[in-house]
């Protein structure tokens, strides 16, 4: 309620009661007791109006303050999000980089060996896929040193070569095979006016996953299988 209000009606209370008493001649402004009451009272309301005032100030800055952290918390939660859309951005980048790596480490297929062992290999009574069992270099472990078969890992196109020593005296047919087709040989025939014969060859070849390729000797052939003279290679040029 208004002070002026309220002063009012305390004034119109003791002029009321004034004049119930005994109906005064003299007129006073107020009772001693009634102007103590209204000075107090005014004081009280000052201190409410005060308090009134502070509490608007408190709730405005409480608004201000909820406002402004709302906004903080806002803001807070947009920079997470950036940071966390970055560093998922990085990871991603990362294990994309990781892929690719071992991707290439794993396109990378290399291989060469040697037939081992004393003296010659064969002559044998069949047709024999020869073993080179000397491992020089296995990169992709495409070349199996049990079977002496080349299985292609992925397709592509590889490049094979086939070398060989042997005497004279015998001959030799050797064939490069992809799977069961012959794609290249080298041999030699019987001569007796040299000790040694050397021959070889090499190819490019498309192959697909789990083409085999491997080196046959013929019947009655034999190579020179010590020293590391007799070898086997291929590598992958190009993936398709």
């Amino acid at each position: 309620m208004d002070f002026d209000i309220i002063c009012y009606i305390v004034l119109f209370c003791g002029l009321s009661l004034a004049h119930s008493h005994n109906n005064a001649t003299e007129t006073k402004s107020c009772n001693p007791d009634m102007c103590k009451f209204l000075v107090d009272f005014g004081a009280i309301m000052e201190k409410v109006n005060c308090m009134e005032a502070k509490l608007k100030e408190s709730e405005t800055r409480l608004k201000d303050t909820e406002m402004s952290l709302k906004e903080t918390i806002t803001q807070l939660k947009q920079d997470s999000e950036t940071k966390l859309n970055h560093t998922a951005n990085r990871l991603k980048e990362s294990e994309n980089q990781i892929l690719e790596l071992q991707h290439k480490e794993a396109t990378k297929i290399i291989f060469s060996a040697t037939l081992s062992g004393s003296g010659h290999t064969g002559p044998f009574n069949t047709d024999t896929i020869l073993v080179y069992k000397g491992v020089i270099t296995n990169i992709g472990n495409a070349y199996s040193p049990v079977t002496g078969v080349f299985t292609a890992p992925i397709p592509g196109v590889y490049y094979f070569t086939l070398f060989y020593h042997a005497g004279g005296s015998h001959t030799q047919y050797l064939f490069l095979h992809k799977n069961s087709e012959v794609i290249v040989m080298t041999n030699d025939h019987v001569t007796h006016s040299d000790a040694t014969d050397n021959g070889g060859n090499a190819v490019f070849l498309e192959l697909q996953q789990g083409d085999k390729v491997y080196v046959r000797m013929a019947a009655n052939s034999r190579v020179w299988a010590s020293e590391s003279q007799t070898t086997f290679s291929g590598f992958l040029v190009t993936q398709m």
